[in-house]
């Protein structure tokens, strides 16, 4: 398959995790630089639960004047990031706090690379490595994305409705306070969504062409850790042991310790994906459970043996099916079975009908996610328009 690869590994993120720790803010800005916040978030979810007083509370009385930047949307907007660099240069801040979802902290990043180079900061979304952002601190409400540890931004062009990443070493937060209680409030969907969105962030490293048994374990207990407390969370929202298990693998998924060995070609989920939640605003999590287990059913049906062992391999070790050591094949779809099943019990969408993307719109949705792509999506399997076309026609409904 492959061998264990160079790689460079820098925990860079100072991770305070526990019960009101949204109380130390001020503390932490100010450990780590900052003396003008400008506090960016969505909509009154921080508000309903209180987090908005309690943050700006905590700011006031550590004297630290602050600007505030609202409104972000799911699938963040480029937009927002250009109102909030003038605003930010304006107020002469210094310091991004990001609160709230992964939207809230990549549009907290994509301000903080415009401060720190004098409002270029697209072209990092285009390919230009980063090298310096202005400092970032987080306090996220939901377990998902994993930008809160990562060194990962993605933000949608507002004109093309292109969905565009990063993965720059200088763009990780400094801090990340994390309080499961505070995901307490996220509806049974988004909690399910953003275990998908946790998995897929360990899908994409574990398959790989580079091989690294430390990094497997790792990344097959994390997925073993979304599997089994993910439907707790949907069932019992204020199941703290739930909670707490998947924001930390949300951030464990993310911030490369489960690609350790295998930095090579991955993955291939998000590029079949990203294109769906650009175009549809869908959620970015329900989109990766619906194409998931597809692409991967595509590679055991066409791949080389060793790609289908691998993914026999992921479905006994993650999804418990019975190995079949005469017939890998067998084993590979007994796991995609079961991946399938996994899905549907935490109410996760397994088609573009129930994604909400319209049928007539299959053509278009293809050739975007082959364009954007530069004519095939890469990754662990390098996916033609062929192929693309096999994997969303068998979603389609």
């Amino acid at each position: 398959m492959g061998q264990f690869t160079d790689f460079s590994f820098h925990m860079y993120t100072e991770i305070v995790f526990g019960k009101k720790t949204e109380e130390k803010v001020a503390e932490l800005v100010k450990k780590h630089g900052g003396s003008k916040v400008m506090l960016v978030y969505g909509g009154g979810s921080i508000k309903k639960i209180g987090l908005y007083d309690t943050v700006t509370k905590a700011l006031k009385d550590g004297g630290l004047p602050f600007v505030e930047l609202g409104g972000v949307q799911p699938n963040p907007r480029r937009s927002l990031v250009d109102k909030g660099y003038k605003a930010a240069l304006d107020a002469k801040v210094d310091f991004l706090l990001g609160v709230g979802g992964g939207s809230a902290i990549d549009t907290a990043k994509g301000i903080a690379l415009a401060l720190a180079n004098d409002g270029d900061y697209w072209q990092f979304y285009n390919g230009t490595p980063a090298k310096k952002m202005a400092p970032v601190g987080v306090i996220h409400t939901i377990a998902a994305a994993g930008s809160e540890t990562s060194r990962s931004s993605v933000l949608v062009d507002d004109a093309t409705h292109q969905k565009k990443g990063f993965m720059w070493d200088p763009c990780r937060p400094v801090f990340a306070i994390m309080n499961p209680e505070l995901t307490y409030s996220v509806s049974p969907y988004q909690t399910a969504a953003g275990a998908a969105d946790i998995l897929a962030h360990t899908v994409s490293r574990y398959f790989t062409l580079g091989e690294s048994r430390l990094g497997d374990e790792y990344g097959e207990g994390t997925m073993r850790t979304v599997v089994k407390f993910a439907p707790v969370a949907v069932a019992r929202p204020d199941d703290y042991e739930a909670r707490a298990e998947l924001m930390l693998a949300g951030s464990f998924s993310h911030n490369d310790v489960t690609g350790i060995g295998r930095d090579a070609a991955r993955g291939g989920e998000h590029g079949l994906e990203s294109q769906l939640s650009g175009y549809y605003d869908t959620a970015h999590g329900a989109g990766l459970a619906a194409v998931m287990p597809a692409w991967l059913q595509y590679i055991a049906d066409r791949g080389t043996p060793e790609q289908v062992a691998r993914i026999a391999r992921f479905g006994v070790k993650v999804f418990g099916a019975d190995p079949d050591l005469s017939d890998i094949k067998a084993t590979a779809d007994d796991g995609l079975v079961r991946f399938r099943a996994w899905v549907k019990s935490i109410g996760m969408p397994l088609t573009l009908k129930e994604l909400g993307v319209p049928k007539k719109d299959l053509a278009d949705v293809i050739q975007r996610c082959v364009d954007i792509n530069g004519g095939e999506v890469p990754g662990f399997v390098a996916l033609d328009k062929a192929a693309v076309t096999e994997i969303f026609t068998s979603i389609v409904e």
